[in-house]
């Protein structure tokens, strides 16, 4: 998976970018872009300063800090950092340093939209005795089972997600908790991080796993041969308590619907009655509103799960 997606001709390095074969949020609609830049002037009031940082986890080509620095009042001053492994887009805001590493010590938001599900992952099976072995895959996509999962992986599963049943599939989190707590424990205190991602929770796991492939805007297998997209769900709860340090207070899971309808997009039609008295207005609303309403919707994009963790003093 590190190879398909990140190695020399990777799928992330390729030159069309994600945008190229899947549409998420960023790129459905720029109220997404607008919710997260009102998100960033509730942290940057929380924190005190008209400097704060934003950094965008898995910044794609950028397409999630253009919008949010276009979309955030005047005065404020952002330091704006997009963290991906692909080059620099050309053209993109001087304002934005592009970077392969968290910045450390900023005080501000950081925001990692689909960014979790990429982080790479071992699969691991039950096998016909219950054992639960590692699965092993080919460049053409052809699997067999592996040695036995022992060690820190091993721990993890009987944790997070317990293989009780011949054939039942994980994928194991480890990576992706100790790549979110890095991100999180870069941040300065009073900070807030936002992981944004198709998730599941304990004790509602998939059984067989979520492991799949996408490719020019279709579900495809998760063959690792640099083409496709290859993406598992998110065990967010594991996430959330990876971070050793955020109080429980300060972390809430909640689904995008619910946030972004906390940060004013609601899908809300316009009264009828403005129809009649600003016929263009009418058809800006409601074009917002059928947007905002894809984004919130319970069964497609609004079923992200948003893991929103506070960081506090370390010693408090």
């Amino acid at each position: 998976m590190e190879r398909a997606l990140y190695g020399p001709g990777g799928f992330f390095l390729r030159p069309e970018g994600p945008a190229g074969h899947f549409r998420t949020s960023v790129h459905a609609s720029p109220l997404f872009a607008g919710a997260v830049a009102r998100l960033l002037v509730r942290v940057a009031e929380e924190l005190d300063t008209d400097e704060p940082a934003f950094v965008d986890m898995g910044a794609g080509r950028g397409e999630l800090l253009t919008g949010v620095l276009a979309a955030v009042p005047a005065g404020l001053r952002i330091r704006a950092y997009g963290v991906e492994r692909a080059a620099r887009p050309a053209g993109l805001d001087l304002r934005i340093t592009w970077t392969g590493r968290v910045p450390e010590g900023e005080r501000g938001l950081l925001f990692a939209n689909e960014w979790l599900d990429n982080v790479p992952v071992d699969v691991a099976q039950a096998d016909e005795d219950g054992t639960v072995r590692y699965v092993e895959v080919d460049a053409g996509g052809t699997e067999r089972l592996g040695p036995v999962v022992t060690g820190p992986d091993a721990r993890w599963l009987e944790r997070w997600w317990p293989l009780r049943e011949p054939g039942e599939r994980a994928e194991i989190g480890r990576t992706r908790d100790e790549a979110w707590a890095a991100a999180v424990g870069a941040l300065a205190a009073g900070s807030t991080a936002v992981a944004v991602d198709y998730a599941h929770l304990a004790p509602a796991r998939p059984p067989f796993g979520t492991l799949t492939g996408f490719r020019d805007g279709r579900e495809v297998p998760p063959v690792p041969d640099g083409g496709r997209d290859l993406t598992a769900h998110v065990a967010l709860d594991a996430c959330a308590a990876a971070v050793p340090f955020t109080e429980a207070a300060a972390t809430r899971l909640l689904t995008q619907r619910e946030a972004l309808h906390e940060l004013g997009v609601t899908g809300t039609r316009p009264p009828l009655s403005l129809a009649t008295t600003d016929p263009a207005g009418y058809v800006r609303a409601l074009a917002a509103a059928g947007e905002a309403a894809e984004l919130t919707a319970a069964g497609g994009l609004g079923g992200f799960r948003w893991l929103v963790q506070r960081v506090p003093d370390r010693e408090g």
